[in-house]
């Protein structure tokens, strides 16, 4: 009995971290402007970027995990202060360069929203 629960929570735990790591090319990272020039900063690029790179932490629905909770993080940082903490960390856990560039700057734009 012992054996077969051991099994199930090991196969369950395999698919769900799959799951979770993703798969697959996405083609619709980025779509044209009738102005000609590419859209980066939109609702859907931040959340696919922190799906992938601080979701770990912060969690899927932005409520904490091992960090902490940003579902209202831009009533206490500007943008241009969550642009700091990305590009150069913050004391307590949260590591420098994880998310970079034009990057950085459009989950700075996403979670500035954040009220």
């Amino acid at each position: 009995m012992k054996k077969k629960l051991l099994t199930l929570l090991l196969g369950t735990s395999l698919v769900m971290g799959l799951a979770a790591c993703g798969g697959g090319k996405d083609n619709s990272s980025s779509t044209k402007k009738d102005s000609g020039t590419t859209d980066t900063s939109n609702a859907s690029d931040a959340q696919k970027i922190f799906d992938q790179k601080c979701s770990s932490c912060h969690g899927g629905d932005l409520k904490g995990g091992m960090g902490p909770n940003l579902t209202k993080v831009g009533s206490k940082y500007s943008k241009a202060e969550i642009l700091d903490i990305l590009k150069n960390g913050k004391s307590g856990g949260m590591p420098a360069g994880l998310v970079s560039g034009n990057d950085a700057d459009t989950i700075a734009t996403w979670l500035a929203a954040k009220k």
